[in-house]
């Protein structure tokens, strides 16, 4: 078997049923010699569960510590959020909530994976539920805000497990994953269901589900790929691949929830980050990374995405005004360049002749 099938079998294709509460991709405790073997170095860049590779500081792992109290070890929550022996409740299914849960330890890993075993569910029917759950990695904690029940204009990374469709004119199938990367000039739009500033995403059925779901976001020399495990059979299957993403170090991971009109019960069980063991260049090593500024490569920074004064947005997705628009100008440029030539070429018509 090719080096990438064993990549892809044992980094990413099946979770680890064997081992409990940890729902990391790996086949158990002998396959990293076996691999070692096998790959040599490439084995590096395989997350395998394994409790080496696990940070506990920044984890949530049952048994909670603190059930019935107000805080707990490592890790903060505020608003609605409570705290039981078999989930962290983020928002009751009830109107007009917000709660959230963050890490008290600031992050300093370059290269991560965070595995979130979550659950979604109430007593809505068919698009009567909202709002869902936001995962952050941000530079600022504990701040509640409109997103998702925390702060807008962010400074990190976010993403979305977006259950309701406030844009009735959308084309996606709801629930919907979302991608998004903030400087802090941006804001996310609720009526659009934040596409203006999404960097992709998917369809995901996570909500009211009979079984366990998860949902993995690995970061890793710029590239950031999410992938969900919502069908129970132990298997990843990919959401989100994007390269060019730049996040600094230092940040902060956390969770938040938000109710409005539609309510849902939005319940976190656990969230476990791993430690990529990647090897990087001499000068990579010498960046400050805790001095990045979080962008994405292939698009425009984020300070030139900035509503202007008439509320038009002026970047974003080629919807199709905007491409009847280009075709517009495309084609009155073609008409006004025939024309001119026209004209031009009867002049020099008329020129020739008197020559005659």
């Amino acid at each position: 078997m090719a080096a990438e099938g064993w990549i892809w079998r044992w980094g990413w294709g099946r979770r680890c049923p064997g081992r409990p509460g940890l729902p990391g991709p790996g086949p158990g405790p002998t396959a990293p010699l076996l691999l070692l073997l096998l790959l040599g170095p490439v084995v590096a860049d395989i997350t395998d569960g394994n409790s080496e590779h696990l940070k506990r500081e920044h984890s949530l792992i049952k048994p909670y510590q603190g059930v019935g109290s107000s805080s707990m070890p490592l890790w903060d929550f505020q608003g609605s959020t409570i705290l039981t022996s078999q989930y962290v409740r983020l928002t009751p299914d009830e109107r007009s909530k917000e709660g959230s849960i963050w890490n008290h330890q600031p992050c300093f890993l370059k290269d991560w994976e965070m595995h979130v075993h979550f659950k979604v569910h109430g007593a809505g029917k068919k698009n009567l539920h909202g709002d869902g759950i936001a995962l952050w990695y941000t530079r600022d904690r504990l701040v509640p805000g409109p997103v998702f029940g925390s702060k807008d204009n962010f400074h990190g990374l976010a993403i979305f497990l977006d259950t309701y469709p406030n844009d009735e004119t959308t084309e996606r199938v709801f629930p919907y994953i979302s991608v998004m990367v903030n400087n802090g000039s941006l804001s996310y739009d609720h009526s659009k269901d934040g596409r203006w500033t999404e960097l992709a995403g998917c369809t995901a059925d996570f909500r009211n589900r009979d079984h366990d779901t998860f949902l993995a976001v690995r970061y890793s020399r710029g590239r950031l790929t999410v992938m969900t495990d919502l069908e129970d059979k132990n298997e990843w299957k990919n959401c989100i691949d994007i390269t060019g993403v730049r996040l600094p170090t230092g940040y902060y991971f956390g969770a938040s929830a938000g109710t409005g009109d539609l309510s849902d019960n939005h319940d976190i069980i656990s969230m476990k980050l791993f430690q990529l063991m990647v090897e990087h260049t001499p000068e990579e090593e010498n960046i400050d990374w805790t001095k990045i500024e979080p962008s994405v490569n292939f698009l425009k920074s984020p300070k030139d995405n900035v509503d202007d004064p008439t509320g038009n947005f002026r970047s974003g997705p080629l919807t199709g005004w905007r491409v009847f628009l280009l075709l517009l100008c495309a084609l009155l440029g073609i008409i006004v360049c025939a024309v001119v030539g026209a004209v031009v070429f009867q002049k020099r018509q008329e020129r020739n002749k008197r020559f005659y």
